[in-house]
């Protein structure tokens, strides 16, 4: 795991926000780094890589693979979590609701 996502699974283990969520989950050919499945509930954390637009296109058609088998996804870039978790908290939690 990269330190963001260290930080934010900190966050979210052990039913902290009232939630079970698992980390690095395959779904079909993809790792997700955040699952709830109560929820169908992805939380994805994106670096730089996910700025260009091959990044871009390849978010796109994941996310669309995703979305066909009933998950939403949020992205959540690691400077957000880095520089304001309780943003990132509070964003995730919105969706638990």
């Amino acid at each position: 795991m990269t330190d963001p996502e260290r930080r934010l699974w900190s966050l979210l283990r052990n039913r902290q926000l009232g939630v079970k969520v698992r980390r690095q989950v395959p779904i079909g050919r993809y790792i997700v780094d955040f699952l709830c499945e109560e929820k169908k509930l992805i939380i994805e954390l994106d670096g730089g890589q996910h700025f260009s637009p091959e990044g871009k296109a390849k978010d796109r058609i994941r996310d669309a693979f995703l979305s066909i088998h009933g998950y939403r996804v949020v992205r959540i870039f690691n400077d957000d979590v880095i520089k304001n978790i309780d943003s990132v908290l509070l964003q995730i939690a919105m969706h638990f609701e």
